[in-house]
């Protein structure tokens, strides 16, 4: 049972979610590191994904898309 007076994380008293807190604490670590670990941690950070459109029931060819996540900078 929750209680309605409780204290709350921080991230969501700041209006994040987990996620969003989660991807920027994990950028500022891989900003932190040395070379050549940082190098390798910021080529990480870069997302492929499939894309399928589908036509009469059916999925067409898949795309691959890149997605390079860039979310704090500390400048």
């Amino acid at each position: 049972m929750a209680s309605s007076g409780g204290a709350v994380p921080f991230w969501r008293a700041a209006g994040m979610t987990y996620v969003r807190y989660s991807n920027i604490c994990a950028s500022l670590v891989r900003q932190c590191l040395k070379e050549p670990y940082r190098s390798e941690s910021l080529s990480r950070e870069k997302v492929h994904f499939s894309v399928s459109k589908w036509v009469d029931g059916k999925p067409e060819k898949p795309v691959i898309e890149s997605l390079i996540v860039a979310l704090v900078s500390l400048d």
